[in-house]
């Protein structure tokens, strides 16, 4: 939100605050949401540039199209640790991981 917005809400009697405060995360739990979100956006990317349905790109990772839906989703039914294992069995490396974890 750009600066001269956030003086009209809050001239207006708007509270201006971040989802983490609104939402009263802690740190650890916004950074496992961030975690969530940039993993499931690295699938979707990856399965988005191999031009492949979620249905096809479920076959190969031995799964259903919904779950693929619910990974991409950033789902919290869907475990890190699911998410992770299907970034590398469809070739990222750890590296790529690391990279992907640390942004």
């Amino acid at each position: 939100m750009n600066k001269e917005r956030k003086r009209e809400l809050e001239a207006k009697g708007f509270e201006v605050t971040t989802v983490a405060d609104f939402l009263g995360l802690s740190k650890h739990e916004e950074a496992i949401i961030e975690l969530r979100l940039a993993l499931s956006q690295e699938l979707k990317k990856r399965r988005i540039g191999a031009r492949i349905s979620q249905e096809r790109f479920a076959k190969r990772l031995e799964t259903s199209q919904a779950r693929v839906a619910k990974m991409e989703a950033g789902d919290k039914s869907v475990s890190l640790d699911l998410l992770i294992r299907n970034l590398l069995k469809i070739g990222v490396s750890r590296k790529e991981l690391a990279e992907i974890v640390s942004s």
